[in-house]
Formats: structure tokens, sequence, C-alpha cells
């Protein structure tokens, strides 16, 4: 079973001053297509154990999802040194989300 997605938000200036990667995964747990690409996820982020994977809760009023624009669900921002580098929006197949993650 997949991990829930959490609805303590970091803050957008922690997440840009985190070194190394940081994969954001925008969603919710009642969501069809968050539950979907949940495992495709999760089988992506395990050839990438030094990423640090933070799903969060978004949706109205949310101000890290805003802060990314984030505007369907699931939304896979992929972080680096504190820049965005790659994001997928609603993944159809692991390598989608595995191309983002080695960007």
């Amino acid at each position: 079973m997949s991990t829930p997605y959490s609805p303590a938000q970091p803050d957008r200036s922690d997440i840009d001053a985190t070194p190394g990667v940081v994969v954001l995964d925008f969603g919710t747990d009642w969501c069809g297509h968050c539950r979907a690409a949940a495992p495709l996820i999760e089988q992506a982020l395990a050839a990438f154990p030094d990423a640090r994977h933070i799903k969060v809760e978004d949706g109205s009023g949310r101000k890290l999802g805003r802060s990314f624009k984030v505007k369907l669900w699931p939304t896979v921002v992929v972080v680096k040194d504190g820049q965005e580098v790659a994001r997928v929006v609603r993944p159809a197949d692991t390598d989608e989300v595995r191309k983002a993650l080695a960007a």
C-alpha cells in the first residue's frame, strides 16, 4: 500500500533551500488518478534512492501547490538544489517519471 498524501505542507522556502533532489508528489488520497499513478511513481523512485519523496495533499488554498502552479493531480515536480528541473502530470507509465527524475 502506498504512503498517504500528507496534509502537512513544507514551506516553499524550505524546498528551495534543500540540497539535492526533492520529488514533490501533489494529489489526494481519494483521487482515482493519484491512486492509479502511485505504484508507477514508487517504481520509478526505487531507482533514485537519494531523492527525497514528499507526498503533498493538494487542494484549494494550499500554498505549496499554488506556488508550483499545480492544476491536475497527480503532479510530480522534480526539484534539484532548489530549482524545478522537470514535472510530470498524470503519469501513464514508470518511464515518464524515470525520465523526469533523470533530468
